[in-house]
């Protein structure tokens, strides 16, 4: 069985061997990035563009208007704190159709 003072000498071996084998797959792979510029003609400008569209984020017309402040909600999902507010206070949700 090891003793303490053996377990931390081949921990900080360990800790070398990981450090080493990090910086060398490091360099690997920037090299291999070089390589795959280079062949393609790449630039730094070409990896930093946007490659993924975004997605198209359809809008909902409004099916609900607060007078007062402008504030809209197309019905979908949790209704707004000024639309309960005013249900709370004794309004209807037909009040503030569009």
């Amino acid at each position: 069985m090891s003793n303490l003072k053996e377990l931390l000498a081949q921990r900080a071996a360990l800790d070398e061997q990981i450090n080493q084998t990090k910086e060398r797959e490091r360099a690997e792979a920037v090299a291999k990035v070089k390589s795959l510029m280079s062949e393609y003609g790449l630039t730094i400008a070409d990896l930093s563009m946007r490659t993924v569209k975004p997605a198209k984020v359809s809008k909902v017309a409004a099916k609900y208007r607060n007078q007062a402040t402008g504030e809209t909600w197309s019905g979908r999902g949790l209704q707004p704190k000024w639309l309960k507010a005013a249900i709370a206070g004794g309004a209807k949700l037909t009040d503030f159709a569009v």
